[in-house]
């Protein structure tokens, strides 16, 4: 078996439809070309919460378990309608277990959420727990839609109450945040709401505080972008970035090797758009997972 991690899976959802919002997987044995998995079908239905589900991330824990956390929501229902996230767990990554939601009207200071958008997740060494993060609104107070966070052992009970965790200088919105830790600090990446574009801060814990530089501009893109990720093209010393062109259609990518000056990749050099995807994330996967996925799913070609 080949325990080393070599390929790449991609977890994300295929628009704003209800039978669109639902978890789908395609791998890639390069970071920059994907093939779908299941003819492009959703490999999740969900039995809980809105029953639909956006913005899907994937991750492998501190003992090597796969969760998804995603948004609980319909969009069908309206854009700040939601306060909860749904949660799956799996040995395999072919099978799915224990859904279950985390609901964020449970707590004093998130009880009027009506934006629960985005989850992500990243270990903190300075605590042993997990920091939960994503975009939060409260329907009863003046701050816009920016980043909150809470801590977690098992992604089911938080053991922090939710609180922001990072609002930017112009008091506007951030969202969809994705951190990464790169040459001992943690770096931000969120679609800011002023610039029209992903832009970054850092910090030297996970839970900040964050420096937001005056010129943090990361894409340059001539669309708007959100639902962005970032993942390390192993074997390099690059980190790629890829983002959700929501308003032309379309995935836009660039790469860094310093988390603050990328470059475009050309079209012609990565596939993505012929999956239609939406908000994504990224797994690290060994070649056995990559073949256990193939064999499972089964693919189709772009």
């Amino acid at each position: 078996m080949e325990n080393k991690l070599s390929k790449y899976l991609f977890c994300y959802f295929v628009g704003n439809k209800p039978e669109e919002e639902r978890v789908h997987f395609a791998v890639s044995d390069d970071g920059y070309n994907f093939t779908a998995l299941k003819n492009n079908e959703p490999v999740i239905i969900q039995t809980k919460g809105r029953l639909c589900c956006r913005d899907p991330y994937i991750f492998r824990d501190e003992e090597g378990l796969f969760h998804i956390i995603a948004t609980d929501m319909r969009s069908k229902d309206g854009w700040a309608n939601n306060n909860s996230m749904i949660v799956w767990d799996s040995k395999d990554l072919l099978s799915w277990e224990n859904e279950r939601i985390i609901d964020f009207s449970a707590f004093d200071n998130t009880k009027n959420a009506n934006r629960v958008w985005a989850p992500q997740v990243i270990f903190d060494k300075f605590r042993n727990e997990y920091l939960l993060y994503w975009t939060h609104k409260n329907a009863d107070d003046d701050l816009d839609t920016i980043i909150w966070y809470a801590y977690t052992k098992d992604f089911t009970t938080l053991t922090t109450e939710p609180k922001v965790l990072y609002k930017p200088e112009s008091n506007l919105c951030a969202i969809d945040a994705d951190i990464a830790f790169y040459g001992g600090k943690y770096y931000m990446y969120t679609a800011d709401g002023k610039k029209d574009a992903v832009c970054y801060c850092t910090a030297d814990r996970p839970d900040g505080p964050y420096y937001e530089p005056g010129d943090n501009q990361v894409t340059f893109a001539d669309t708007a972008l959100e639902g962005h990720c970032t993942y390390r093209l192993l074997g390099t010393d690059k980190l790629i970035l890829i983002a959700d062109q929501f308003k032309s259609g379309g995935y836009f990518m660039q790469e860094t090797t310093d988390m603050i000056h990328f470059k475009k990749v050309e079209r012609t050099e990565y596939s993505l758009d012929h999956l239609n995807p939406r908000h994504g994330s990224m797994l690290h996967i060994t070649e056995d997972e990559y073949d256990r996925l193939k064999k499972h799913y089964g693919t189709i070609s772009e």
